[in-house]
């Protein structure tokens, strides 16, 4: 079939509804416990003011930095669907140890001004953007030794960042609970009703990839169920294809086969979004040297809301440090 021919089937393939599939379901997403989300209370620290760089293409994006007295930068990337503000008791305690100073990013297409809310331009985008933030920080911060890390999705994004053409742009980098792909062993098949994927819409258009045509890279094909009480008007509750597909690794475990740089996993033992009694047997056959452990009664957003997850932290960054110090 020749690409007109084939775009014109994948065009009434991707006009079918999201009630075509059966992922398009609306179960009731109590698998997860959201709580977390919740606007921090007094005894999480200061929220920074947002802060904006300059991405390569001129676009105004934001992050938030906890400053320390520290030669070290963590930057730490949220999650899907929503944005860096539930990151500020993790972030706080990093910083208030001295162990790093912390950079929030609100990701391109995320966050209380987004441009286009849930999409981008193309889909290493998220990787150009990061390291943008790099040298934007470099070069009015003076930022020595940078750590890149992230929760959930945020963590599978600084793995993809740690496996492309900017990975020696860090130092280490810090997973918290880090999604590894769709087909990975840590993934669970219900998704816990929180993410909904319209494979009706991804599969011709992963094969439309496949052959080099991106024309339909920025129809919605993923979708959140963040309940009512849980918003706050920054959430982003649909990502296009290209988004979906550049905010994780491509293959973790070529990811994790090329990265030479030290590494700490963390994660609940109770996670209800991923399956963490198989990071270890994922990982470890590609890096033995990656550092992974399970934190006792921890669910996977009350991770970055747990002392003993920053204190865990600290004390890698800590080690980290002293090459620099």
């Amino acid at each position: 079939m020749n690409r007109p021919g084939l775009a014109a089937v994948l065009a009434a393939m991707l006009a079918c509804p999201l009630g075509c599939s059966g992922e398009g379901s609306s179960p009731t997403p109590d698998g997860l416990d959201f709580s977390a989300l919740m606007a921090p209370d007094d005894t999480a620290g200061a929220l920074p003011p947002r802060q904006p760089y300059r991405a390569r293409d001129g676009a105004r994006l934001h992050y938030r930095h906890y400053e320390a007295d520290s030669p070290v930068w963590l930057i730490l990337i949220h999650g899907s669907a929503t944005d860096s503000v539930y990151l500020q008791r993790f972030a706080n305690a990093v910083a208030g140890a001295g162990a790093a100073q912390v950079v929030t990013p609100d990701l391109r297409g995320h966050g209380p001004s987004p441009g286009r809310r849930g999409d981008i331009a193309y889909i290493d985008q998220l990787e150009d953007d990061l390291a943008d933030l790099v040298g934007h920080l470099r070069s009015w911060g003076g930022a020595g030794r940078v750590i890149v890390g992230g929760h959930s999705s945020g963590g599978g994004l600084a793995l993809r960042f740690a496996a492309g053409e900017h990975g020696d742009l860090a130092s280490g980098y810090l997973l918290l609970a880090p999604y590894l792909g769709h087909d990975a062993p840590t993934a669970r098949p219900s998704g816990n009703g929180w993410a909904r994927p319209n494979l009706w819409r991804i599969v011709p258009i992963a094969a439309a990839n496949a052959l080099g045509i991106r024309w339909f890279n920025g129809v919605d094909v993923l979708y959140f169920d963040l309940p009512a009480r849980y918003r706050t008007g920054r959430e982003t509750l649909a990502y296009s294809y290209r988004l979906m597909t550049g905010f994780g690794p491509a293959d973790y475990r070529s990811a994790f086969a090329t990265l030479d740089a030290p590494a700490l996993l963390l994660a609940g033992a109770e996670d209800e979004a991923f399956r963490p009694e198989r990071y270890a047997p994922a990982i470890t056959p590609h890096n033995a040297a990656v550092d992974i452990e399970l934190l006792d009664g921890v669910s996977h957003l009350g991770l970055v809301m747990r002392d003993a997850t920053a204190k865990r932290a600290v004390r890698w960054l800590d080690a980290l440090r002293q090459p620099v110090d």
